[in-house]
């Protein structure tokens, strides 16, 4: 199963050119989903707006050196290893990030590269792909019984399920129906295999298809929200926030009566 390209095996009935226009038609949908998200929320708009007003609050020009510096910092701490997040929180983020990512690119890879009938697989492109689905559905896991916040502080049921839901749980299905597609395929176990495709295919759909509905577009949005922080925070206009005090040590324990639990 491991070694196995499941999308090869499956070109003897599906045509690889249809796998291919699936793929793009899956990226088209996230294109569609993530514009009528921009513009329904006027995310875009303000992100520029907040822009400007930072620039004319700001105390201190940044040069060049220091806004690559921003940026090189922003990439490799908040968007490749989520530095504002912490313990079991961070590690599930981290599976279910990675594992998604190489999961969604070894599938590209796989599907247009090594699905024709002549092509001949490596084996690392299929052992990724298993790696990543795993991952994702660990990772995806931990986050949904044990870390969200509204089940852990508010006391909410882990089977309570709302809108923002929809891309965390989807994106679990989906992987967790690739593997068990994959395994089925291995096996050759007749008619169940097609079942969990067609199993796998529609969630896809859901997944790529749901994301106005979705928190799917907080991936795109997340990056430039990072580094808007770090400019102000540089710049001195920190988002017309007032700077830190260092009076509340002089008013009692304060949050230090008890562990922070409440998100």
């Amino acid at each position: 199963m491991i070694t196995n390209n499941p999308f090869f095996q499956i070109a003897e009935f599906i045509s690889p050119l249809f796998m291919q226009i699936f793929v793009v038609a899956m990226i088209i949908l996230v294109v569609v989903g993530t514009l009528l998200d921009m513009i329904h929320k006027k995310n875009v708009k303000y992100f520029f707006e907040n822009v400007k007003k930072a620039k004319n609050s700001a105390t201190k020009i940044l040069n060049t050196g220091e806004k690559t510096s921003i940026v090189v910092k922003t990439i490799t701490s908040d968007v490749l290893t989520t530095s504002e997040l912490d313990g079991q929180r961070r590690l599930a983020h981290l599976l279910g990030m990675y594992g998604t990512i190489i999961f969604w690119v070894v599938s590209v890879i796989m599907i247009f590269c090594y699905s024709s009938p002549t092509s001949l697989t490596p084996f690392i492109f299929p052992l990724l792909w298993h790696l990543g689905a795993i991952m994702t559905v660990v990772g995806g896991c931990w986050f949904w019984f044990f870390l969200r916040v509204d089940v852990a502080a508010e006391a909410y049921p882990w089977y309570r399920i709302i809108h923002a839901d929809l891309f965390v749980l989807s994106l679990v299905i989906t992987s967790f129906f690739g593997l068990i597609w994959s395994y089925l395929q291995a096996t050759e176990v007749q008619g169940w295999n097609i079942l969990f495709l067609v199993f796998f295919i529609f969630s896809n759909i859901i997944l790529f298809g749901g994301v106005y509905w979705s928190k799917f577009a907080h991936m795109f949005y997340k990056p430039g929200a990072a580094l808007q922080k770090n400019f102000s925070e540089a710049d001195g206009s920190r988002d017309n926030l007032p700077a830190p005090s260092d009076k509340p040590n002089q008013f009692g324990k304060g949050i230090n009566r008890e562990a922070p639990k409440h998100y």
